[in-house]
């Protein structure tokens, strides 16, 4: 996910099912900007064909 060594699982105190809810979450964001940059890429296509 291109997190440091430790980021999660170096915090202590967290269970392993804290740890896991929390990678999850952090990959909606990536996941979130992929999509955005590919629908920005398919609108500058559509862009130069209309025109």
């Amino acid at each position: 996910m291109g997190l440091p060594a430790g980021w999660i699982t170096g915090v202590p105190g967290l269970s392993r099912a804290q740890q896991l809810k929390l990678v999850g979450n952090g990959v909606v964001l990536r996941q979130a900007v992929a999509a955005y940059r590919y629908l920005l890429g398919v609108l500058d296509e559509h862009a130069g064909t209309a025109a």
